[in-house]
């Protein structure tokens, strides 16, 4: 081979690398711009780095499950100046009614001109701490209750339901998980987290994670918590890790005497898969208006189940009636949030008075 022909092929590249810079600048990809953001606060930028990350930089962060990868359609949000036109990896994610009203991901959308957007005003309060893991409990075989404990001085005000992200140190993942603390514990915060095959951060708490390390969190972010006006009967319905968002739910109601009467549903294939039912089954003993229902759909001979048998819809529906007048709370899959709010419907409730994430 001759010599000569990588070191040609290097040298194209290098000019051909040079032609495009110069026509980035030239095209005005350096020129200063501005982005303003929810028609006060305004952004210098310069670059062309994507509206997601132009935010983060400055201090505001937009939630993103997926990181930025356009897999999870989180990170939304309203684009009425500038912005170009909408790239195909976003068309999965938008309704007709978001495409017509500007609605964007902004990890799609360059800043390549003066630009203006709108977010919702309670993500100028999500910040990015810093936290140090103080405790790592295993509460079944592929389920982790993880503390972190936020550095001096700081402080999360999240309400019960809310989730928060945790970026994996190294190969920069960032994934949602629920808050599953108190609340009233604003310099600590608990996650609990399964392990899921293949799972980058998953595969990361449960294996490298340890007591010591310091990790970066985003928060608090999510629509899916308690509404504290209301004084309707509520019910509750988990699976796997999604006991998470429900416990902080729980605790904030223990915290103000269970004055709400409640049914929690969780969901489980085998006995092992059930974790906390003795701090329910104390509570329900405690608050007679506070009902437990555990369920397995698969109970092995060996488990002496005598508990609920069969899917948690098909549970939720056996125990339930008239739901007009109730508020219901789920956490799990995608299929099974979907299940659920079948079954929920069939009960005649209001679909306004559901409340959950999917991610």
């Amino acid at each position: 081979m001759n010599l000569l022909v990588p070191v040609i092929l290097i040298g194209v590249l290098l000019i051909v690398t040079v032609l495009l810079a110069l026509a980035d600048f030239l095209l005005g990809g350096q020129k200063e711009k501005t982005l303003t953001v929810n028609d006060k606060t305004k952004i210098t930028v310069q670059g062309e780095d994507t509206l997601l990350n132009t935010l983060s930089l400055n201090n505001i962060f937009i939630p993103s499950a997926c990181g930025g990868k356009a897999t999870c359609g989180y990170c939304k949000c309203k684009v009425t100046s500038g912005g170009g036109s909408i790239k195909p990896t976003e068309d999965p994610f938008l309704s007709e009614e978001e495409r017509e009203s500007g609605v964007r991901l902004s990890c799609q959308v360059k800043v390549k001109e003066n630009m203006e957007i709108l977010i919702p005003e309670e993500l100028l309060s999500a910040r990015e701490y810093k936290a140090e893991v103080v405790d790592i409990t295993s509460l079944t075989y592929d389920i982790k209750l993880v503390t972190f404990k936020l550095s001096e001085g700081e402080e999360m005000a999240f309400k019960p339901g809310q989730y928060a992200q945790l970026r994996v140190p190294g190969i920069e993942v960032i994934r949602a998980y629920s808050i599953a603390s108190n609340p009233r514990m604003t310099n600590t915060l608990e996650f609990i987290i399964r392990l899921v095959p293949k799972g980058q951060a998953t595969t990361f708490v449960h294996m490298a994670l340890e007591v010591g390390d310091t990790i970066t969190i985003t928060g608090p972010y999510g629509d899916f918590y308690l509404n504290e006006d209301s004084d309707e009967d509520i019910i509750c319905i988990a699976g796997g890790s999604g006991k998470a968002p429900i416990r902080a739910i729980l605790y904030y109601l223990k915290d103000q005497g269970m004055n709400r009467k409640v049914k929690y549903f969780f969901g489980a294939k085998t006995k092992k898969d059930l974790y906390y039912t003795e701090e329910l089954l104390e509570l329900a003993k405690e608050y007679p208006n506070f009902q437990y229902i555990p369920a397995l759909s698969e109970p092995l001979p060996e488990d002496n189940w005598e508990g609920e048998v069969g899917l948690i819809t098909d549970v939720v529906d056996r125990f339930s009636d008239n739901l007009e007048k109730s508020e219901a709370y789920l956490c799990g899959s995608p299929g099974m949030i979907d299940a659920c709010i079948r079954v929920l419907t069939k009960n005649h409730i209001h679909m306004e008075n559901v409340y959950y994430d999917k991610f």
